[in-house]
Protein backbone atom coordinates (compact mmCIF):
# COMPACT_ATOMS: atom_id res chain seq x y z
CA UNK A 1 0.00 0.00 0.00
CA UNK A 2 1.19 3.55 -1.14
CA UNK A 3 1.48 6.70 0.90
CA UNK A 4 -1.08 8.88 0.97
CA UNK A 5 0.83 12.01 -1.56
CA UNK A 6 0.07 15.47 -2.11
CA UNK A 7 -0.82 17.84 -4.76
CA UNK A 8 2.49 18.02 -6.37
CA UNK A 9 2.48 13.42 -5.58
CA UNK A 10 5.24 14.02 -2.48
CA UNK A 11 4.30 11.82 -0.07
CA UNK A 12 1.99 13.41 2.72
CA UNK A 13 3.45 14.42 5.96
CA UNK A 14 1.97 13.39 9.56
CA UNK A 15 1.05 15.63 11.91
CA UNK A 16 4.11 15.05 13.69
CA UNK A 17 6.42 15.62 10.58
CA UNK A 18 4.93 18.96 9.58
CA UNK A 19 7.45 21.99 10.56
CA UNK A 20 7.47 25.48 9.89
CA UNK A 21 8.36 26.40 6.63
CA UNK A 22 9.53 30.47 7.00
CA UNK A 23 9.53 30.66 2.77
CA UNK A 24 5.60 31.17 3.72
CA UNK A 25 5.08 34.39 4.94
CA UNK A 26 2.39 33.34 7.24
CA UNK A 27 4.56 31.23 9.19
CA UNK A 28 7.44 33.43 8.79
CA UNK A 29 5.26 36.18 10.57
CA UNK A 30 3.87 33.65 13.64
CA UNK A 31 7.60 32.51 14.34
CA UNK A 32 8.32 36.02 14.56
CA UNK A 33 10.59 36.04 11.39
CA UNK A 34 11.99 32.73 13.02
CA UNK A 35 12.95 34.08 16.50
CA UNK A 36 10.21 31.63 17.79
CA UNK A 37 12.26 28.48 16.22
CA UNK A 38 15.56 28.69 19.06
CA UNK A 39 15.45 26.05 20.88
CA UNK A 40 14.73 27.59 24.28
CA UNK A 41 12.54 30.56 25.78
CA UNK A 42 11.11 31.42 22.14
CA UNK A 43 8.56 34.16 23.79
CA UNK A 44 11.29 35.90 25.31
CA UNK A 45 13.54 35.73 22.11
CA UNK A 46 10.18 36.56 20.30
CA UNK A 47 9.91 39.78 22.53
CA UNK A 48 13.49 40.59 21.61
CA UNK A 49 12.56 40.45 18.13
CA UNK A 50 9.96 42.86 18.59
CA UNK A 51 12.27 45.62 19.95
CA UNK A 52 13.41 46.88 16.08
CA UNK A 53 10.16 47.32 15.29
CA UNK A 54 9.18 49.37 18.07
CA UNK A 55 12.05 51.24 17.59
CA UNK A 56 10.83 52.22 13.79
CA UNK A 57 7.90 54.26 15.59
CA UNK A 58 10.27 56.44 17.82
CA UNK A 59 10.42 59.17 15.88
CA UNK A 60 7.06 58.87 14.35
CA UNK A 61 3.73 60.56 15.56
CA UNK A 62 1.50 58.64 18.18
CA UNK A 63 -0.87 57.73 16.68
CA UNK A 64 1.27 55.84 13.75
CA UNK A 65 2.28 53.29 16.41
CA UNK A 66 -1.07 52.88 17.84
CA UNK A 67 -2.37 52.14 14.45
CA UNK A 68 0.33 49.48 13.66
CA UNK A 69 -0.67 48.08 17.01
CA UNK A 70 -3.68 47.77 16.31
CA UNK A 71 -3.26 46.16 13.29
CA UNK A 72 -0.82 43.79 14.77
CA UNK A 73 -3.62 42.22 17.00
CA UNK A 74 -6.24 42.25 14.50
CA UNK A 75 -4.00 40.18 12.05
CA UNK A 76 -3.04 38.08 14.70
CA UNK A 77 -5.69 35.58 15.07
CA UNK A 78 -5.02 34.69 11.51
CA UNK A 79 -1.54 34.53 11.41
CA UNK A 80 -1.26 32.24 14.53
CA UNK A 81 -4.62 30.39 14.17
CA UNK A 82 -3.50 29.51 10.10
CA UNK A 83 -0.01 28.50 11.44
CA UNK A 84 -1.45 26.41 14.26
CA UNK A 85 -3.84 24.52 11.92
CA UNK A 86 -0.96 24.06 9.32
CA UNK A 87 1.50 22.54 11.71
CA UNK A 88 -1.39 20.63 13.86
CA UNK A 89 -0.17 22.09 17.12
CA UNK A 90 -2.20 24.50 18.68
CA UNK A 91 -0.25 27.67 20.51
CA UNK A 92 3.30 25.99 19.38
CA UNK A 93 5.58 27.83 21.40
CA UNK A 94 7.48 28.65 18.19
CA UNK A 95 4.14 31.34 17.56
CA UNK A 96 5.24 33.99 18.96
CA UNK A 97 3.81 36.80 16.52
CA UNK A 98 1.15 36.99 19.79
CA UNK A 99 4.26 38.46 21.62
CA UNK A 100 4.89 40.73 19.10
CA UNK A 101 1.28 42.52 19.97
CA UNK A 102 1.63 42.09 23.72
CA UNK A 103 5.10 44.04 23.61
CA UNK A 104 3.97 46.41 21.38
CA UNK A 105 0.60 47.44 23.56
CA UNK A 106 2.87 47.42 26.83
CA UNK A 107 5.22 50.28 25.00
CA UNK A 108 1.87 51.99 23.84
CA UNK A 109 1.34 54.69 26.52
CA UNK A 110 4.64 55.72 27.73
CA UNK A 111 7.47 57.59 26.27
CA UNK A 112 10.86 56.14 24.18
CA UNK A 113 13.30 55.73 26.68
CA UNK A 114 15.67 52.56 27.07
CA UNK A 115 14.41 52.23 30.71
CA UNK A 116 10.78 52.09 29.52
CA UNK A 117 11.92 49.34 26.89
CA UNK A 118 13.64 47.38 29.72
CA UNK A 119 10.95 47.62 32.30
CA UNK A 120 8.44 47.32 29.49
CA UNK A 121 9.46 43.95 28.77
CA UNK A 122 10.20 42.57 31.99
CA UNK A 123 6.44 43.37 32.79
CA UNK A 124 5.18 42.06 29.71
CA UNK A 125 7.63 39.05 30.16
CA UNK A 126 6.65 38.45 34.22
CA UNK A 127 2.57 38.50 33.10
CA UNK A 128 3.17 36.28 29.71
CA UNK A 129 4.76 33.46 31.50
CA UNK A 130 3.10 33.98 35.00
CA UNK A 131 -0.30 34.12 33.86
CA UNK A 132 -2.03 35.28 36.59
CA UNK A 133 -5.89 35.46 36.64
CA UNK A 134 -7.92 36.47 34.08
CA UNK A 135 -4.79 36.01 31.55
CA UNK A 136 -5.02 32.23 33.10
CA UNK A 137 -8.79 31.81 32.49
CA UNK A 138 -8.36 33.41 28.85
CA UNK A 139 -5.07 31.08 28.08
CA UNK A 140 -7.64 28.25 28.87
CA UNK A 141 -10.83 28.66 27.46
CA UNK A 142 -10.34 31.00 24.16
CA UNK A 143 -9.46 28.94 21.62
CA UNK A 144 -7.51 28.70 17.85
CA UNK A 145 -5.78 32.12 16.98
CA UNK A 146 -8.27 34.74 19.31
CA UNK A 147 -6.62 32.00 22.00
CA UNK A 148 -3.23 31.84 20.99
CA UNK A 149 -3.59 36.29 21.10
CA UNK A 150 -6.03 36.78 24.42
CA UNK A 151 -3.49 36.12 26.98
CA UNK A 152 -0.70 37.89 25.53
CA UNK A 153 -2.93 40.96 24.80
CA UNK A 154 -4.31 41.23 28.20
CA UNK A 155 -0.60 40.57 29.74
CA UNK A 156 0.06 44.14 27.10
CA UNK A 157 -2.97 45.34 28.59
CA UNK A 158 -1.92 45.05 32.54
CA UNK A 159 1.92 46.13 31.68
CA UNK A 160 1.16 49.00 29.89
CA UNK A 161 -1.26 50.44 32.51
CA UNK A 162 1.73 48.97 35.57
CA UNK A 163 4.48 51.21 33.40
CA UNK A 164 2.23 53.97 32.76
CA UNK A 165 1.35 54.34 36.39
CA UNK A 166 5.49 53.69 37.31
CA UNK A 167 6.70 57.27 35.26
CA UNK A 168 6.78 59.51 37.85
CA UNK A 169 9.05 56.99 39.59
CA UNK A 170 11.49 55.93 36.69
CA UNK A 171 12.03 58.95 34.26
Amino acid sequence: MSEPKSEKGEPEKTMQERNFNLCNKTHLLATGFGSGLLPFSPGTFGTVAAIPFYLCFVYAPDWTFWLFTLLVCLVGPYICGKAADDIGVHDHKAIVWDEFAGFFITMCLVPFSWINVLIGFVLFRFFDIIKPWPISWLDKHVHGGSGIMIDDIVAGIISAGILFYIQPFIN
